[in-house]
């Protein structure tokens, strides 16, 4: 993983017009009676009120930054390293220094901390559930600007640090360039979206545009614009044999949720299902779990069956990307169905509830003398901490 590139970098020349415009006023408003009534060092506790994977760095660099920038001094003891576990509640960095200097700084550093904890969060548990899959981090257009891309991309790779400790692949990649050297990478990934295919025609026809345009490029197809996700997946294969064989050919499963994937239907998903992982679907299981095993979209049954489709005709190698809604919840369904899925492509590590990703901080010391409101006693440093 890499530090923030220059696109997202602070510029100094425009750091307290940025911070005097995105902070709560009630904090400029304390700095300026701060500064006329005699400053005090101060001890900010930080903690969120859920558990997260911890992703401090984004805050971290942009506190040191601001810092630089007001030739003051920041102190930021982490108590909990990156992409490791934090309980609800826990304080997850002590971050000391002038309380004039430190007092406006709340608003923006809460931003970059809470978010990425628990995106990271996230990102860890669908990575565990599916160890031996590559994810692909998605999240590009589901973001509040570049700012929140970077974010989220950050999480990504510390949850799939947190993730990788435990045997799991995890994200090896972005889909944009600005966000890819969070995943060691130069340059994002893909191959086409479904517009390529609608100029193209047809769906061979957007395969060949693409490959003689990147021939050294591995060839992943999208094949669902027109509803026949396996005739044009074999479609493709039939046109690009040498490819398919050499595994240098993938097929992405992206089906919205309007519909089956081509064949299906609720009878022939359960079929299917019985064919490949029986028990996944004789135990009780909430009609979300359901839908994701036997349902319209990329479901398990979904997956399964393109899989038998590519194996009857011969192309073993050929591998499966799958995409569209893969939060925690269906990467655990299709791990327990053991859907044969090679690469999951996602944004859904994504926060569903937003109120989840708030961060909050509680000054526990005023020039040393431990001092917290009532009812957040448990944020003072403990003895020897």
């Amino acid at each position: 993983m890499g530090g923030e590139i220059d696109v997202f970098r602070i510029r100094e020349t425009d750091l307290e017009t940025d911070i005097t415009a995105r902070t709560d006023s009630y904090f400029i408003r304390t700095r300026k009676v701060v500064e006329k009534f005699g400053d005090v060092r101060v001890t900010y506790a930080v903690f969120l009120r859920r558990p997260v994977i911890s992703a401090p760095r984004v805050m971290v660099e942009w506190l040191a930054a601001v810092a630089a920038a007001r030739g003051t001094n920041i102190a930021c003891d982490l108590n909990y390293p990156e992409a490791s576990w934090v309980g609800a509640g826990e304080p997850l960095a002590y971050v000391s220094g002038s309380f004039a200097g430190l007092s406006d700084l709340e608003t923006i550093m809460l931003q970059k901390l809470g978010p990425a904890c628990v995106a990271a969060h996230n990102a860890y548990q669908m990575c565990l559930a599916l160890p031996k899959v590559p994810f692909l981090a998605m999240e590009a257009r589901h973001c509040a600007g570049a700012e929140m891309q970077n974010l989220m991309s950050y999480a990504a790779s510390v949850g799939t640090e947190a993730a990788r400790k435990e045997g799991a692949t995890g994200f090896v990649g972005s889909a944009t360039d600005a966000t890819a050297h969070w995943f060691g990478a130069k340059r994002g990934l893909g191959t086409m979206p479904h517009a390529l295919i609608g100029y193209a025609g047809s769906t061979v026809r957007a395969a060949e545009m693409f490959h003689e345009r990147f021939p050294d490029d591995d060839l992943t197809v999208l094949t669902d614009f027109f509803g026949r996700e396996i005739t044009d997946g074999l479609a493709v294969c039939a046109r690009f044999p040498d490819l398919a064989a050499a595994g240098r050919l993938s097929v992405r499963l992206d089906t919205h949720g309007g519909r089956f994937l081509e064949g299906l239907n609720p009878a022939e998903s359960y079929a299917v299902m019985e064919r490949h992982s029986p028990r996944a679907i004789r135990r009780y299981r909430s009609d979300a779990e359901l839908r994701f095993l036997v349902g319209t979209g990329v479901s398990a049954a979904a997956v399964w069956r393109m899989r038998e489709a590519l194996d009857d005709a011969g192309y073993p190698k050929v591998r499966i990307v799958a995409s569209s809604g893969f939060g925690v919840d269906k990467c655990r369904v299709l791990a327990d169905a053991g859907a044969p899925i090679d690469v999951v492509g996602t944004g859904s590590f994504i926060p569903d509830a937003w109120s989840e990703t708030y961060a909050t901080a509680d000054i526990v010391s005023y020039d040393g003398e431990p001092r917290v409101k009532v009812g957040r006693e448990f944020l003072l440093r403990r003895a020897g901490a």
